[in-house]
């Protein structure tokens, strides 16, 4: 029976356990370049099987927080390379989640304080998080957006290519392209924030059409096996939603099935909170993309606790459970979860922007 701490093959990387640490945005680099700060915090916790990182802006214009690493500037990539040397040294695995948070932003967080760009022009109905000139920082109502003309679509997607390979060249062993929780890939798909004409809006074949293009040009940039990518088929994550979710992924995941990705990471139900928010037949939509030929690892995420993710794993349900709030508390969480040890509890007043406090100074096992 195979369980939750044995190795796995995902794509070109062998990794040594189950156990992934979900992307979490911790608001700690100042400037878009990870620091000191950082390199800690992501080789501290190089023992699970494979970290994912936080989301990292493809571009100025894809940033939607204050304070996040980004994927952009020269300076970043040099920061990244640290992280990713530090996590490698510890016998460790990471990928980039590459990020356009498309409305998800603010006219302060954007080049020239212009607006925010999105399938169509309507303000979701969301907050981030930005620094205020005094230096404290705070969530502040999104700022209404612009629709993207269609001319312009190529060139995100070039952008997406871009930082893919830039990712690969700061030593990522892979990436995940974020199309989950109400960012832009996920505002294409859904029907209340896509309300377009023209061949991205309309017809599920349509609103899948950006994410797909996402997809074949980072494919071809640096290859399916150093790919993985994250949905939320029922989150209502920064407003977004669609009447009749299940066709709508059930068709994407069978796109995707075309690309022999490394991973599938599929959040289940809304993210952080209920997992039967809205009904959702998962096993059918796994099955879907594995009656379409698709071999990816598939990774589920949600509120999982070491039953359930012990559980998911032997019953083959899944091919790997990823952990968010329990690995921010918990650098040391795989080995914890392997003997059954108990779990600092999180401090969720240092989760965004600070220092050590709440990011790195949480202890280890005796």
């Amino acid at each position: 029976m195979t369980s939750l701490f044995d190795p796995i093959q995902i794509g070109n990387i062998s990794l040594s356990n189950r156990i992934a640490m979900a992307p979490l945005t911790r608001n700690r680099s100042p400037g878009a370049v990870p620091n000191d700060l950082n390199v800690t915090y992501y080789e501290q916790r190089a023992s699970a099987g494979l970290l994912i990182s936080e989301g990292t802006p493809i571009s100025h214009q894809g940033q939607g927080y204050a304070q996040v690493p980004g994927l952009y500037l020269p300076e970043s990539l040099e920061g990244w390379k640290r992280v990713t040397s530090a996590v490698h040294a510890a016998g460790g695995h990471i990928a980039a989640q590459i990020w356009h948070v498309g409305r998800v932003s603010h006219t302060s967080l954007q080049p020239n304080g212009g607006q925010p760009v999105a399938p169509s022009a309507i303000r979701a109905k969301s907050k981030t998080y930005i620094v205020h000139e005094d230096g404290t920082g705070g969530f502040v109502e999104t700022s209404e957006p612009r629709a993207l003309t269609l001319d312009e679509i190529p060139g995100i997607v070039e952008v997406y290519r871009r930082a893919a390979r830039a990712a690969i060249d700061a030593g990522f062993d892979a990436i995940e392209i974020h199309a989950a929780n109400g960012y832009l890939i996920d505002q294409f798909l859904r029907s209340n924030s896509n309300t377009r004409t023209d061949a991205y809006g309309g017809s599920i074949e349509n609103r899948t059409r950006f994410a797909i293009e996402v997809v074949d040009a980072i494919v071809k940039e640096i290859g399916a096996e150093r790919t993985g990518i994250r949905l939320s088929p029922v989150t209502a994550a920064n407003d977004v939603s669609d009447p009749d979710p299940q066709p709508l992924f059930n068709h994407l995941i069978e796109k995707l099935a075309a690309y022999d990705l490394a991973f599938i990471h599929v959040i289940e139900g809304a993210t952080g909170g209920p997992r039967d928010n809205i009904p959702f037949d998962w096993a059918g939509f796994k099955a879907a993309y594995r009656a379409k030929g698709g071999k990816a690892a598939w990774m589920v995420n949600n509120g999982y606790d070491r039953a359930m993710a012990m559980d998911a794993v032997a019953s083959g349900r899944a091919d790997m459970v990823s952990f968010g709030k329990a690995f921010i508390a918990n650098p040391d969480l795989v080995q914890r979860l392997k003997v059954d040890a108990p779990l600092n509890e999180a401090d969720r007043a240092t989760f965004y922007g600070g220092g050590a406090d709440g990011y790195t100074n949480y202890p280890k096992m005796a």
